[in-house]
């Protein structure tokens, strides 16, 4: 259940390819170049349970530095290459990161960030190097081929980004220290989705996410190939599945989306019957999408409901989804537990905070209130969305925590740039939410109430957007800024977002999780 194991049985077999450029590795160059970095690590002082992080696009070295971390007992984060220096170096610091592995495509911001992260004791940088970055390649070519000798079982702790503004660090401890053994993940693959010796799994998405991540990493250690594509084109995604004949791929709802509007004969040019489960999750797919996606691919479409804590899973096939639609599955992992705000259960078929008994354990890293706050008395988890479930078990999610935005399947929450906009001189207060987008399911809006009502209009709207620009990542940016004389604000400051929100969502709308 590892690569190790595939690289002595079939050491020829691809482990992935990359599909733009068409680098091929194999299970065997796989095993030897982990084996290199889990050997570079050490060299380098680092021993099981430090901390590394990684800043990289979708990369021919990007398994290599996971796998061999993870054989090497380190916690790795990987880090969205969209955020801007200060969001990235906040995560560096917060994860205590000892090594920073990135790429010359990512020079002038791994150069911005050198003074921003003063922890950090060694920054690698792959296809060249800037000031305080050694390359990575001179130093992996000095490290033996073979396994370290205290190998034990590392792992992923990646960021998901609270209310707060400030992102946390998710660390599920592995299930066990020995570095094969089967995760929970890899067992969903399994025996829901058939992964085996014989898939080939398409990853349009970042690696950086942690579900593109996770299940590359899950079918590797099944014995798959894997093809990932650099970056996500709709048309150069059905030439792979054709080219590759992919059996097995997962895509956000802004994918089907995007594909369902190529002209019909783009769309009909290829060959997509090798494909046996197409996976979704991550964001709202409308109904009708999905019926298009069902229609046009057959009946192997999949959608699970999880998150980056991995508490719990829910998971439905298409042939159960098309007789309740809407739902997001019944549990795979974990219990469903549906509570009022007082922790307690309610009836089926009653609205409230989903929740996971049973599930596996998971901390927000050096936040332990944050983490409290998402267990109940009964030590039940949640990720703060809300729903109901019915007589059948059937999981329908009706609102999400916080306001969170969920755009094209990134998370984006509005507090952060609330923070940032109530700065700007010409602002008094602010709202930021989604709102409805036909492709990527919401955008970002905000709402000011400007110090001045008589300087309201399109000039101070791509003014206050701009000034967002500087400082976040576009994704997190309004796209768009409306003004109010008064925002709704209850006497003790509470703001009525909701108030705000359905104005602009269609009555009967409801917004889902997916």
């Amino acid at each position: 259940m590892h690569p190790h194991h595939h690289a002595q049985q079939f050491p020829d077999k691809l482990a992935y390819v990359m599909a733009d450029s068409g680098e091929r590795v194999t299970y065997a160059q796989l095993e030897a170049r982990s084996n290199q970095f889990a050997h570079l690590l050490r060299s380098l002082g680092l021993q099981a349970g430090d901390h590394m992080a990684v800043l990289l696009e979708n990369h021919p070295r990007f398994f290599e530095i996971c796998f061999g971390a993870q054989r090497a007992g380190i916690i790795f984060t990987a880090i969205s290459t969209r955020l801007k220096a200060s969001e990235t170096a906040y995560i560096i610091d917060n994860c205590g990161a000892r090594l920073l592995v990135t790429s010359q495509a990512l020079a002038a911001l791994a150069a911005e960030i050198v003074p921003l992260t003063p922890g950090v004791q060694h920054r690698l940088m792959i296809d060249g190097t800037t000031v305080g970055h050694q390359a990575y390649e001179p130093l992996m070519a000095t490290q033996a081929i073979t396994p370290i000798p205290d190998q034990s079982a590392g792992g992923d702790m990646l960021y998901s980004s609270g209310t707060t503004g400030h992102p946390k660090g998710v660390f599920i401890p592995p299930d066990s220290s020995d570095y094969d053994a089967p995760t929970s993940l890899m067992g969903i693959c399994q025996n829901h989705f058939g992964f085996g010796a014989n898939s080939v799994y398409l990853s349009p998405a970042p690696l950086y996410h942690a579900a593109p991540m996770r299940f590359c990493m899950s079918a590797m250690r099944l014995g798959s190939t894997c093809v990932i594509m650099e970056h996500f084109d709709p048309e150069r995604f059905l030439a792979c599945v054709e080219q590759h004949r992919v059996t097995h791929t997962q895509l956000v709802p802004t994918m089907f989306v995007r594909m369902l509007k190529l002209p019909e004969a783009e769309r009909r040019r290829h060959d997509v019957s090798s494909l046996q489960f197409a996976i979704h999750a991550a964001a709202p797919c409308p109904i009708p999408v999905k019926e298009q996606i069902i229609e046009w691919w057959g009946p192997i479409v999949w959608e699970y409901y999880a998150g980056t804590e991995g508490m719990g899973m829910t998971l439905v096939r298409s042939p159960e989804w098309l007789t309740h639609k809407g739902t997001v599955g019944k549990a795979v992992l974990g219990k469903l537990r549906i509570c009022d705000e007082l922790g307690e259960e309610v009836p089926t078929g009653q609205i409230g905070t989903v929740y996971f008994a049973e599930g596996r354990p998971f901390a927000y890293h050096n936040d332990p209130g944050k983490t409290q706050e998402a267990r109940n008395a009964q030590g039940w988890t949640t990720l703060g969305d809300v729903g109901y479930v019915d007589e059948e078990g059937y999981l329908y999610l009706t609102d999400r925590k916080s306001y969170m935005i969920i755009s094209g399947g990134v998370n984006i929450y509005p507090q952060e740039v609330e923070n940032l906009l109530v700065t700007h001189d010409k602002v008094l207060d602010v709202a930021v939410f989604g709102v409805p987008h036909d492709e990527f399911g919401e955008e970002v809006k905000a709402v000011v109430q400007p110090r001045d009502m008589a300087q309201a209009g399109p000039a101070l709207a791509a003014e206050l957007i701009a000034f967002c620009q500087q400082h976040l990542s576009t994704i997190k940016c309004p796209k768009s800024v409306d003004f109010m004389a008064e925002l709704p604000r209850h006497p003790t400051g509470k703001l009525y977002k909701r108030l705000l929100r359905d104005r602009y969502w269609p009555p009967k709308q409801g917004k889902l999780v997916g």
